[in-house]
């Protein structure tokens, strides 16, 4: 009962995350029925103040139950092969929360048609495209919890997520995150709710980062730091410096 409860809960979560997902960028590229630009419905102050609590309440779930320290505690409520399917659940639930309660601003910054227009919406889809595909270099199925529940239905023992420098992370160190930023600013349509939607995503994404490397370093101390000391945090610069060879960091953050 209890493998089935755990392949049951487990896979919710993740078929939720997809569906959410989904939204998600339907939602940023004004295709879903509410949408980050559609017309305002209220005072411009107000839809400011509801917005920022919203992003504000996402970042706070999505940056505390990332926590080592929140982990070890929670753990103890939750079973530890459980812990991250209940991530996934609850930070889906907080972006649909987001999303179908954003209230949108007036205000036209650019609207781009034609050749421009298309080509905003391919890189947009392109950043979109970028998320899942970056997890499955490192490990997509541990990231959403389905390793850990099947780990535990077969009985196998809970194994840890081994980062090491492939693709995108031998340029940058968090090429997930400038995939998102990209999918949040490459737009042809962008309204005053838009761009503030775009900002405290990216407000919250370099948040989100420091907190993250903070416990990376913690955990694998001198192997991440020379890994921070030789590789871009979010945009792929040039260096000369010699990389590391391998870093080993955990994915499931």
């Amino acid at each position: 009962m209890n493998r089935i409860f755990a392949i049951t809960y487990g896979g919710t979560a993740y078929v939720l995350f997809l569906g959410v997902f989904l939204y998600l960028i339907a939602f940023t590229m004004n295709m879903a029925p509410h949408s980050v630009s559609g017309p305002a419905t209220m005072p411009a102050v107000a839809a400011v103040a509801i917005d920022i609590a919203l992003v504000t309440l996402f970042a706070l779930q999505h940056t505390i139950m990332a926590r080592p320290a929140f982990k070890r505690k929670w753990t103890r409520i939750v079973p530890k092969h459980l812990e991250r399917s209940t991530f996934v659940l609850v930070a889906s639930a907080m972006v649909l929360l987001m999303i179908t309660c954003w209230q949108p601003i007036d205000g036209l910054i650019w609207n781009l048609t034609g050749p421009a227009a298309m080509a905003m919406y391919v890189i947009s889809v392109i950043g979109f495209l970028g998320v899942p595909l970056v997890s499955l270099i490192t490990d997509h199925f541990h990231l959403f919890g389905l390793r850990q529940v099947y780990e535990f239905a077969t009985g196998r023992p809970q194994s840890a997520p081994v980062f090491k420098m492939v693709g995108p992370y031998k340029a940058i160190r968090h090429p997930m995150m400038l995939s998102f930023l990209v999918a949040f600013w490459a737009t042809p349509t962008m309204t005053a709710g838009h761009l503030l939607f775009a900002s405290l995503m990216t407000f919250y994404i370099q948040v989100g980062v420091y907190f993250e490397e903070r416990s990376l370093a913690a955990e694998h101390g001198k192997a991440y730091r020379d890994y921070q000391s030789n590789i871009p945090k979010l945009m792929p610069v040039p260096s000369g410096r010699t990389q590391t060879k391998q870093v080993a960091a955990s994915t499931a953050r």
